[in-house]
């Protein structure tokens, strides 16, 4: 690991500060939008105006940098998401957020394509698996360490809003120093949809239901926290809560998840969710307990989304488990985009509480479809080896990741 740290930290480096960027700037549009007297709706609209944007850049990020190279698209979209992070607070109105989010999105999303095919370029093959392990654990500690910024300056005022600009600048500034040559860039050839369904339905139908899932838990936390009172600081520790339990209960259930049915483990989890979701929307907890909450929540929703990519692959061949895994994350965004808009209507339906109902309902929704399915189709004879991934990794990241753990399942000759 000393190794990887001493050849990757300048691109470690900057891509925790783009966490931290981006962290900030999720959780305060919540919170300001609040402010401003936006409605629960309009807030919904600009949260998921992120994830159709994020769907759009993965799709477009590729052919950019094949034309252009990787420091000309890292340079372009950092400078557009720093003048981004700046206007919202100049313009606070809910159709030029929206509108920005929309470009934020497809920014960070070309932003971390450049990124991850950058770090998995500078690890060899004996350091690629520390590598992407160092590069998981880095994601994570900067959503973290951006919720407690959260809480240094004033939310209603400016200070908030440059510091995540500043923060996106100074990630650049690691990366495109460093003495490491931009990797060559190839394209990942998709299984068609229809091929993928017939290979994994489950896997298919759950990329969508954890789709939503994650972007109602990420673009409306701030807006739940807002509309139920909590202040700043407990509204940063409910979010980070969230993150710190997919840090935590990733490696546990991942070991679980190779010695047993994975869709047992996935209906276990989702129910188990439903429960906790269905507790919180109904009854009054107090704030530590909603603290537990995120953590459960978190820690579910991030080993499930690797768990179904798990899945898929255990009915794969090698060759076609990274065409597969582009288009479950194509559908995982896909079902990203109508997360916030659906968790926003059933807010103005029941009130904040609706925030846990519409993840609650997903869950069950996952639950039901996984006891179809092993009513449907045996368990895999061979299962592959779990590998976390965190929801919006790109197709590149997920594929070197999944090929690290192919290598590990082939035994030595």
């Amino acid at each position: 690991m000393l190794k990887v740290l001493t050849h990757s930290w300048p691109l470690l480096m900057g891509v925790m500060l783009l966490m931290v960027g981006n962290g900030i700037q999720g959780t305060l549009l919540g919170i300001r939008g609040n402010l401003e007297g936006f409605t629960t709706y309009q807030l919904s609209y600009i949260m998921a105006a992120y994830f159709l944007g994020f769907l759009f850049g993965s799709w477009a990020a590729p052919k950019m940098i094949r034309q252009v190279g990787h420091v000309r698209v890292f340079a372009a979209l950092g400078s557009l998401i720093s003048a981004i992070l700046v206007i919202y607070p100049v313009y606070p109105d809910w159709l030029i957020w929206t509108l920005l989010r929309v470009f934020a999105g497809f920014c960070f999303s070309g932003i971390y394509i450049t990124a991850e095919s950058w770090i998995n370029n500078t690890a060899s093959n004996e350091t690629r698996g520390q590598a992407l392990s160092a590069y998981m654990i880095v994601q994570m500690i900067g959503i973290i360490a951006s919720q407690v910024l959260l809480n240094l300056p004033d939310p209603s005022g400016f200070a908030l809003f440059i510091l995540p600009s500043v923060l996106v600048s100074l990630a650049f500034m690691p990366i495109l120093l460093a003495p490491t040559p931009a990797p060559e860039f190839g394209s990942t050839r998709r299984l068609s949809f229809r091929r993928l369904f017939t290979i994994s339905p489950l896997g298919c139908v759950g990329m969508l239901l954890t789709g939503g899932i994650f972007s109602a838990m990420f673009g409306m936390a701030s807006v739940w926290g807002a509309q139920s009172g909590l202040t700043l600081p407990q509204i940063s520790l409910f979010v980070g809560a969230i993150y710190v339990g997919g840090l935590f209960l990733q490696y546990p259930i991942g070991w679980a998840s190779d010695r047993m049915d994975r869709r047992k483990l996935i209906m276990g989890l989702s129910a188990v969710a439903a429960l906790v979701m269905l507790i919180a929307a109904l009854a009054p907890l107090p704030f530590p307990a909603l603290v537990g909450v995120a953590m459960i929540l978190g820690g579910i929703t991030n080993p499930i989304y690797a768990l179904l990519i798990a899945y898929t692959n255990d009915f794969l061949p090698r060759e076609q488990m990274a065409g597969a895994s582009a288009g479950l994350i194509f559908l995982n965004g896909f079902g990203a985009v109508f997360g916030p808009t659906a968790t926003g209507w059933m807010m103005e339906q029941v009130g904040p509480s609706g925030f846990f109902v519409f993840i609650g309902v997903l869950y069950i929704a996952l639950a039901s479809y996984a006891v179809y399915r092993m009513t449907r189709r045996a368990t895999p004879a061979v299962s592959g080896a779990f590998r976390g991934v965190t929801p919006g990794t790109s197709p590149l990241a997920v594929e070197a990741v999944l090929d690290e753990a192919v290598k590990e399942d082939i035994p030595a000759a």
